[in-house]
């Protein structure tokens, strides 16, 4: 039996560079610093659409749901903003508070009386409601009639976005192809 033939393992000599050089480090650099330079932006657009697009979608659970508790309990339902710990008082004027559904009609706004349904959270965002004189109120169908009215969402000082409530007390989101300053 012949014994096998010896091959070295490589035929490469070890490498001598152990690094990058200037050149290299800066021209990657540079490349970096051209894509943050491009994604950044759009990012902060990206996140400041996710918000916007959130905070529709909170405003639209709201509304339907306290639609649809008015036409379960057969009752009138109202929406409001109300200020403090209590939630004894609505607000028609300033919707930054958090958000209360109650039986009734809110007039005035007083809520003494009336039975808090549920309390949400108050808008991460600016929001104004162009009906600023009146809750807005579902009736036992369904129906706001002469409480509808429009969200409007806004994000350093520019509208971005609308909810607009019907008469029939139907939810949907509005164009904001007529830009309004908030």
């Amino acid at each position: 039996m012949r014994p096998a033939a010896s091959f070295p393992l490589s035929s490469r000599q070890p490498s001598l560079q152990q690094g990058l050089t200037l050149i290299e480090l800066i021209a990657a650099i540079a490349v970096l610093a051209i894509i943050a330079t491009i994604g950044v932006p759009s990012f902060q657009r990206f996140t400041a659409r996710n918000e916007v697009a959130a905070e529709v979608m909170r405003i639209k659970t709201a509304l339907a749901l306290a639609r649809n508790t008015a036409v379960t309990r057969r009752t009138t339902i109202s929406v409001c903003s109300s200020p403090g710990p209590n939630h004894d008082t609505c607000t028609f004027d300033d919707w930054s508070h958090p958000w209360v559904i109650v039986e009734g009609e809110a007039s005035g706004g007083n809520l003494i009386g009336n039975s808090v349904l549920r309390i949400l959270d108050g808008p991460t965002k600016a929001v104004k409601f162009n009906r600023n004189d009146r809750p807005v109120r579902f009736s036992a169908l369904g129906r706001s009639h002469g409480h509808n009215g429009t969200f409007i969402i806004c994000i350093e000082r520019d509208a971005v976005a609308k909810v607009i409530i019907s008469n029939a007390g139907r939810v949907r989101i509005g164009d904001n192809t007529t830009p309004q300053s908030c």
